[in-house]
């Protein structure tokens, strides 16, 4: 499966106030994100203060917060903003996150389904009586048209959503001009569609959940044609939320869907501020202009609000499901000894490097699934600080007069995330490896990465699916995934492994494969260094009622069940 950037983390904090704030994503202010794979669609953003919707609105009773300036809100065209599709669509299942961090796919416009034994053919029961805010009918025919344009549509980022199913490769290449045709989606009757896969994969229903995945009404995508997803008035979903307004760079507005089949939502609309200074949010905040600040957008004002005993219960937070990592190239001399990069592992003091950088507030993470996602190992060993180790494994690998190493950030990394890298090559110089940290145009440094030739980077990973496949197979599926984030990882039985672990229909078999590999992969192999997770804070005024951070910790958050009192 290709990477869909959703929410990867956003860099967290300044260097001087060397505090977390966290995408997709990604979104908002986590440190380095993987790559940028936004959407970004040329001709689709309007100038500054242009409106296209109802400007009549009276906003005063919304719920307020500030977002990030969006291209285009097309569930299928962003890869990055969320928001709207997360809050105006549906999709045919959901992740409902339960109070002690655990969560489950429930059913949403599909209110059940069943799966064949062998793993391939899905049925799904849909609900009925479900009406788009333009008062159409949800049908089975609306499933068949948004997983054709996921494969179709000029400006899909989400493609591979719908890649699995039989027959796509046709449809993608115009061979076939849809899937019902290949046989991979049968329309049964008006609510009962089925969807065959070309082989078993067990992430399937987790992989639904994504906003990408959001079902479409047909006749009103297809009229809208390019302005679906700018122009407000034929933006049309299923969901809590309708969108009414766009002042572009500056405000989106969304008023309550009333009549939503799933019930209204608590408050009277959504109010998006477009604010890019921190400092002006904070202060809109302490106005009473925003009722919820998320601190990963606000890096630098994050310090001002953690240690403020005003505002100490007015902190919400919750765990960004991901992974900071460093990526180390096994083409790159001496890297491609598993000796040397086990001393890389154990010379670096993680829990130092987050303490510093981010105030503490996350956990050490030691293999490849994070915290929060469903096959997480807690039994899974520490990587252990230990230097003298390291030193002692350098000289048995030859290397005990130490050796150069390039670390290379992008020019569009934050300060952080350069500091941060300072101090990697200063824990490392203590080996008696010569770290040189080296600042490249983001252009060729995606470039060099995708080509297979960064000798070590930092980066992370966030879930926009709760199911280890989102992690394990991103990175390690294949040699050419391994290849595209310049790990040139060894290991084929590994990673043949890892891709046959998407067949295991059997839940408990393939964790526990998952975590075998897990093991294998990063311990033994030492095929990356693994830092840590983050949390993932928000300042939420007294006001305000409902509101949790999404299940994965992204800067996009569910607000149906959110209130606000006036």
């Amino acid at each position: 499966m290709k990477k869909r950037a959703v929410c990867l983390f956003l860099s967290a904090v300044t260097a001087a106030s060397l505090l977390s704030a966290c995408g997709s994503s990604s979104s908002g202010g986590s440190a380095a994100p993987e790559e940028s794979t936004d959407a970004v669609t040329e001709g689709t953003t309007e100038a500054a203060g242009e409106t296209l919707g109802d400007t009549s609105i009276d906003t005063t009773t919304f719920l307020k917060f500030a977002d990030d300036n969006p291209d285009i809100v097309d569930p299928q065209a962003t890869s990055d903003y969320y928001t709207i599709p997360m809050n105006c669509f549906d999709r045919l299942v959901e992740v409902k996150a339960d109070d002690d961090g655990t969560s489950e796919i429930v059913p949403s416009l599909a209110k059940s389904w069943d799966i064949s034994d062998d793993g391939l053919t899905y049925t799904f029961h849909l609900q009925q009586g479900v009406k788009y805010s333009n008062g159409a009918d949800f049908t089975a025919s609306d499933v068949l048209y948004t997983f054709n344009r996921l494969l179709t549509y000029e400006k899909s980022v989400n493609n591979d959503i719908a890649e699995g199913i039989k027959g796509a490769e046709d449809v993608e290449s115009g061979k076939a001009k849809s899937l019902a045709d290949t046989g991979g989606i049968k329309v049964v009757d008006d609510y009962t569609v089925q969807i065959t896969l070309s082989q078993p994969y067990a992430a399937f229903l987790a992989e639904l959940t994504v906003p990408g995945a959001s079902m479409l009404d047909e006749d009103t995508t297809e009229a809208a044609g390019d302005k679906f997803g700018i122009d407000p008035s034929v933006t049309i979903g299923t969901g809590p939320f309708i969108f009414k307004s766009w002042a572009f760079n500056s405000e989106l507005v969304l008023a309550a869907n009333k009549d939503c089949w799933s019930g209204a939502p608590k408050c009277d609309g959504l109010d998006i501020k477009v604010v890019p200074d921190e400092e002006t949010q904070r202060m809109m905040f302490e106005n009473g202009e925003l009722d919820i600040l998320d601190l990963d957008n606000t890096p630098s004002q994050a310090d001002y609000f953690i240690n403020n005993d005003k505002y100490k219960d007015e902190i919400v937070q919750g765990p960004r499901v991901g992974i900071y990592y460093i990526a180390l190239n096994e083409n790159v001399k001496p890297l491609d000894d598993v000796k040397v990069r086990k001393a890389l592992q154990m010379g670096l003091d993680r829990q130092s490097i987050l303490d510093s950088i981010y105030g503490g507030r996350g956990q050490l993470e030691n293999g490849i699934i994070p915290h929060g996602l469903i096959g997480y190992n807690k039994d899974l060993p520490e990587i252990k600080y230990d230097p003298d180790e390291a030193k002692k494994l350098l000289k048995e690998a030859g290397y005990e007069n130490g050796f150069d190493l390039e670390l290379d950030v992008s020019s569009a990394d934050t300060q952080t995330t350069k500091d941060l890298m300072e101090i990697v090559a200063s824990m490392w110089g203590e080996l008696g490896v010569n770290c040189t940290v080296k600042t490249m145009d983001d252009a060729t440094m995606q470039d060099t990465k995708h080509s297979g030739e960064l000798p070590c980077y930092m980066s992370s990973w966030s879930a926009d699916f709760n199911d280890p496949d989102n992690f394990m197979y991103t990175f390690f599926g294949n040699a050419d995934n391994a290849k595209y984030r310049s790990l040139n990882y060894k290991n084929t039985d590994a990673m043949k492994r890892v891709a046959e672990a998407r067949a295991i229909m059997d839940e408990d078999k393939r964790i526990k494969e998952y975590q075998d590999l897990e093991k294998t992969i990063v311990q033994d192999d030492a095929a990356w260094v693994p830092l840590y997770s983050k949390e993932h804070l928000f300042v939420v005024s007294p006001a305000v009622s409902g509101f949790k951070v999404s299940w994965n910790g992204w800067s996009n958050n569910y607000y149906h069940n959110v209130s606000v009192t006036r």
